[in-house]
C-alpha cells in the first residue's frame, strides 16, 4: 500500500533522523537520489554528458538539494547553471559544491535564455512547507520552463502546490517528474496537485514514519487481499445479496447499468426493485425482480439506492430505514434526508461527483474541485457516512477520521454517461459481500478505474464497456 504523510509528520521524522546522523548526511542522501533520477531522465532524452541543466534555486533546503544534485550532474559531464532567486539566502554548502564542480551561477534576469536552451530544468524553488502560489519572479521562471522544450524535474514537490492538500491557489511549476524524499506527500496524489507532479518517484532516505498516514493508496496486492472469494460451501445467499432501488420511467438505463456493475461485483445475487424491471430482466435475466417496494423485496445484505430515481424520495427513505449497509448515489443524494442518514446505525456509503458534493456542502463546484481532500472529509463528518468523492483522483473518507483512501487507476474516458451507475452497483455488491464501506468504496473505485483503462486503451468507451471489462480487471488484480 502506498502511503502519504503530512508535512508536519515528515518534518518531525527528518528532525529525529538528523539528530542521529552527521550534519548534512540527510541532504546528501536526497541529493544523490535526485541526481540519479535526473541522470536517468537525461539518459532517456539522450545522454548526460554534454546535456544542459538549469537549476531554479530558492532559499531553503529544497534549493540545497538541487545545488548538490547539480554538482553531481556537473561531475558527470553535464553543463549545469543555477538560477538563484534569492542570492543572499542560497544554501551555502550546495552553492560551494556546485561552483567547485564547475557549475555556473546566474540571477533571474539572465534565466530566460538559459531555460530556453536547457535539456532539463530542476525545480528547487519552494519546498514542502510552501503555501500559496509562486511569487512573480518565480512564476515567470515556471512559465518559461513550461514553454521550453526542456523536461522539468521537481524537487520533493512542484513549487506552488500545497503538499498537504494538493491545492494550487496560484502559479505553480508543472513537472514531468517529481522526485520526493522519504515519503509521499498528499499533494502529489490528489488533484489538482497530482496533475502538476507528473510521474512521481520516491527516494528512500531512512525516515521512520508512524503507522497513521494521511492518505492510503491501494495497490494490486491490497485489492486482491480484500476481494470476496467463494469457498466450497458457498451458495448465492451466503455470498451476499444486493438490493438495488434505482431507475424510473424516464431513466430505466440507470437501473440496468447499476445491476450490470453489481453482477460483476462478487455478490451471489441481485434483487431489483423499481419501475425498470422489464428493462433489467431483458438485459440480465438472472436478476430477481420485485415491484412491491424495498421492504417486501426479500432479504438483502446491502442496498443501492438513487441512480436514475427521479423524485422518488419515499423509496430513498424506505431504503435508509433498513438495518443493512446502504449506498446512496445520484438522485438518492439529493433526496436523502440528512438527519435520517446521520441517524443510521448501519454503514452508509455516499458516492457523489464534485457537482453533487458541492450541492450537499452548499458551495460552488469549483471549490470542491480545488480542495478535494477538505471537501470529502467535511462531507463525511457532516453526514456521518463514508464518502466516495468521484473524480480524476477518487477519494474515500470515513466519518470517524483516519487515513483517506485515494485512487488514481482511472482514465479520463470514464467521464461518460452511466459510468457512475456501474460504480454504484459494483460498490454495493462489495458491501453485500461484507466489506466495510471504506474497503467497498476503495476496491470498487480501483476495479472500476482499471476496467475503464482496459476497455478504453486510448479510445472512447460506453458505460457497459466498463462492466464487460470488470472480470478482466478482477483477474488482473488477483493474478498479480
Amino acid at each position: 500500500m502506498r502511503t502519504a504523510y503530512s508535512v508536519e509528520t515528515v518534518r518531525a521524522a527528518e528532525r529525529a533522523l538528523m539528530a542521529r546522523l552527521p550534519e548534512g548526511t540527510l541532504m546528501q542522501r536526497a541529493a544523490a537520489g535526485l541526481a540519479t533520477a535526473c541522470a536517468e531522465f537525461l539518459g532517456v532524452l539522450g545522454r548526460v554528458y554534454g546535456s544542459r541543466v538549469v537549476l531554479l534555486v530558492g532559499s531553503g533546503d529544497n534549493g540545497g538539494d538541487a545545488l548538490y544534485a547539480g554538482a553531481r550532474l556537473r561531475r558527470r559531464g553535464a553543463g549545469v547553471t543555477a538560477v538563484l532567486l534569492s542570492p543572499d539566502r542560497a544554501h551555502e554548502g550546495g552553492l560551494a559544491a556546485l561552483r567547485q564542480a564547475g557549475g555556473a551561477v546566474i540571477g533571474p534576469e539572465q534565466a530566460l535564455g538559459a531555460i530556453e536552451r536547457a535539456d532539463l530544468v530542476v525545480d528547487g524553488i519552494v519546498g514542502i512547507g510552501g503555501k500559496g502560489g509562486l511569487r512573480p519572479d518565480a512564476a515567470r521562471l515556471a512559465s518559461a520552463a513550461e514553454r521550453a522544450r526542456a523536461a522539468v524535474v521537481a524537487v520533493d514537490l512542484p513549487s506552488g502546490v500545497d503538499a498537504d492538500t494538493g491545492e494550487v491557489s496560484g502559479a505553480a511549476v508543472r513537472a514531468d517528474l517529481t522526485v520526493t524524499f522519504g515519503a509521499y506527500k498528499p499533494g502529489l496524489l490528489i488533484d489538482p496537485g497530482r496533475e502538476y507532479a507528473g510521474t512521481v518517484r520516491l527516494v528512500e532516505i531512512g525516515l521512520e514514519l508512524p503507522p497513521d498516514p494521511v492518505l492510503q493508496a491501494l495497490q494490486h496486492e491490497d485489492v486482491a487481499r480484500l476481494l470476496p472469494r467463494p469457498d466450497a460451501e458457498s451458495d448465492k445467499y451466503r455470498r451476499g445479496v444486493l438490493g438495488i432501488a434505482a431507475g424510473s420511467a424516464r431513466y430505466p438505463g440507470a437501473a440496468v447499468l447499476a445491476v450490470s456493475g453489481a453482477l460483476r461485483g462478487g455478490a451471489g445475487a441481485v434483487r431489483y426493485v423499481g419501475p425498470a424491471g422489464d428493462a433489467v430482466v431483458a438485459r440480465f435475466p438472472e436478476t430477481l425482480v420485485s415491484d412491491q417496494g424495498p421492504d417486501h423485496a426479500g432479504r438483502v445484505q446491502a442496498w443501492v439506492v438513487g441512480p436514475g430515481a427521479g423524485d422518488d424520495a419515499a423509496t430513498v427513505a424506505e431504503v435508509l430505514g433498513a438495518d443493512v449497509p446502504v449506498l446512496l448515489d445520484a438522485d438518492g443524494l439529493r433526496l436523502a434526508d440528512r438527519d435520517l442518514v446521520r441517524g443510521r446505525t448501519a454503514p452508509t456509503l455516499m458516492t457523489p461527483h464534485a457537482g453533487e458534493a458541492a450541492a450537499l456542502l452548499g458551495v460552488r463546484r469549483e471549490e470542491v474541485e480545488a480542495a478535494r481532500l477538505t471537501s470529502v472529509r467535511e462531507l463525511a463528518a457532516r453526514y456521518r457516512a463514508t464518502v466516495l468523492l468521484k473524480g480524476s483522483t477518487t477519494l474515500v473518507a470515513d466519518p470517524g477520521g483516519g487515513p483517506v483512501r485515494v485512487n488514481s487507476t482511472g482514465t479520463g474516458w470514464l467521464a461518460t454517461a452511466g459510468s457512475g451507475d456501474v460504480l454504484s452497483g459494483l460498490a454495493g455488491s462489495l458491501l453485500a459481500s461484507h466489506l466495510s464501506a471504506l474497503d467497498a468504496g476503495s476496491v470498487a473505485a480501483y476495479l472500476h478505474g482499471l476496467a475503464g483503462r482496459l476497455a478504453s486503451r486510448g479510445a472512447p468507451i460506453a458505460a457497459l464497456d466498463i462492466t464487460e471489462h470488470l472480470p478482466d480487471a478482477w483477474r488482473d488484480v488477483v493474478r498479480d
